[in-house]
């Protein structure tokens, strides 16, 4: 079963996820490989193997990016990563928090407010308000900075943007970066259109997939070794691998890594459901199927039996269509995916009674990393015929990829 609860209140969740989470039996995360006749031996993830890292980090005054996924799993739930560092005497001097803020509270797009960690008293730089990359100014008096943050394996999610920022920061301030890392649910595929350099951004920093099959620590070392950090700089980069982990081992996330990302199923549907973020349709925000449905009031009631209303919630206080009875599709019991599909955003572009109002151009080039997929759908391009023209670049990026992976 995955992790999943449904609550209105961020303060409720995020102290239901403290307190409940570890209480709960088989809170650890779980993990389990088709169609093999032995069981398989449960994944470790990097935060959990202390032994490999605490010694990188004693006497040595530590900045940690971090949000509520970062987690050291035990028998009674978890602990956060931060409180372990202080309860095992390292010097934790500051956290940097990505999108959705350090306890994981903020709406996405949101801004990150930079302040004080109620629990720890830590002061906390935001990476999703003013600035996205660590200033030299906040960097200054650090010796290492501890990365572990959950991923998704989608190219618009924000981590792996966060990730290379610091990574630029560090390389320029001469700090070396430590990443623990963390299975990718998606890991075990790659597909989609390929972000073109024109529209490179925070939703895409590289010419990598919108599904680039690799671990957070895989990633970061082919940033660091293609060149991908301005100025020819390069990371003093060191990767603690997970145990018992390879890219077909199906992995459930026991925290949900942001909060419109509630359960397997949503984060299976997200790099083909994502894409709705680019248009005027909802995507399950503002209802408690976030990423399992889509629908809009404008779409052809005749063609859909399935309708809902989005209402704000914890992690949309303002969801598209709010409060109008949505006709789309419930994809809720979809089986997990291992491709993108273009099937429901073509089917919706169709049903769309004004299709000069789908496409928000901008924000839609920005997730989809091309132009080209836009005008295809517009010109009719069947889904197939769309997937063919991502053949090669997604040919040159499995050569890349293969460089730079830790497990199989």
């Amino acid at each position: 079963m995955p992790f999943f609860f449904s609550l209105k209140s961020t303060v409720l969740w995020f102290s239901v996820c403290l307190v409940a989470c570890g209480q709960q039996t088989g809170i650890k995360p779980k993990s389990q490989i088709s169609n093999s006749k032995e069981v398989p031996k449960e994944i470790i993830v990097a935060a959990n193997r202390t032994s490999a890292y605490l010694p990188l980090l004693k006497g040595k005054k530590v900045g940690v990016v971090a949000n509520h996924t970062s987690v050291i799993f035990n028998e009674k739930g978890y602990v956060h990563l931060v409180d372990s560092l202080l309860t095992l005497g390292i010097t934790v001097e500051k956290v940097f928090a990505p999108e959705h803020g350090f306890r994981g509270q903020a709406d996405a797009g949101e801004a990150v407010k930079d302040g004080k960690d109620a629990t720890t008293g830590l002061p906390i730089t935001s990476l999703y308000g003013k600035n996205k990359k660590p200033s030299r100014q906040q960097l200054q008096g650090l010796d290492i900075m501890v990365f572990d943050i959950q991923d998704v394996g989608v190219r618009f999610y924000t981590y792996i943007a966060t990730l290379q920022l610091v990574m630029q920061a560090c390389a320029e301030a001469n700090i070396p970066m430590l990443v623990l890392d963390r299975p990718n649910p998606n890991g075990h595929y790659v597909d989609g259109p390929t972000m073109e350099k024109a529209h490179t951004g925070f939703l895409g920093l590289n010419s990598i997939p919108l599904v680039y099959g690799m671990t957070i620590g895989e990633y970061a070392q082919m940033v660091n070794e293609e060149g991908w950090l301005e100025n020819n700089v390069k990371a003093e980069l060191t990767v603690i691998p997970l145990e018992h982990y390879t890219h077909n081992t199906a992995y459930v996330l026991p925290i949900r890594p942001s909060p419109n990302l509630p359960n397997a199923a949503a984060i299976s549907l997200y790099p083909s459901l994502g894409l709705f973020e680019g248009t005027t349709i909802n995507a399950g925000r503002g209802t408690e199927f976030q990423f399992q449905r889509y629908g809009a009031s404008f779409l052809d009631s005749t063609a859909y039996d399935f309708s809902y209303v989005p209402q704000p919630n914890f992690g949309a206080k303002h969801p598209k269509e709010k409060g109008k009875t949505c006709f789309g599709e419930d994809l809720s019991s979809h089986p997990k995916m291992s491709a993108v599909s273009l099937e429901w955003l073509i089917n919706a572009y169709h049903n769309c009674k004004d299709k000069s109002k789908f496409f928000n151009t901008s924000g839609f080039t920005k997730h989809a990393g091309t132009a080209r997929l836009q005008q295809q759908i517009e010109a009719g391009v069947s889904e197939a015929g769309i997937k063919a023209t991502w053949q090669e670049e997604l040919a040159q990026f499995q050569k890349i990829r293969r460089k730079y992976l830790i497990y199989q």
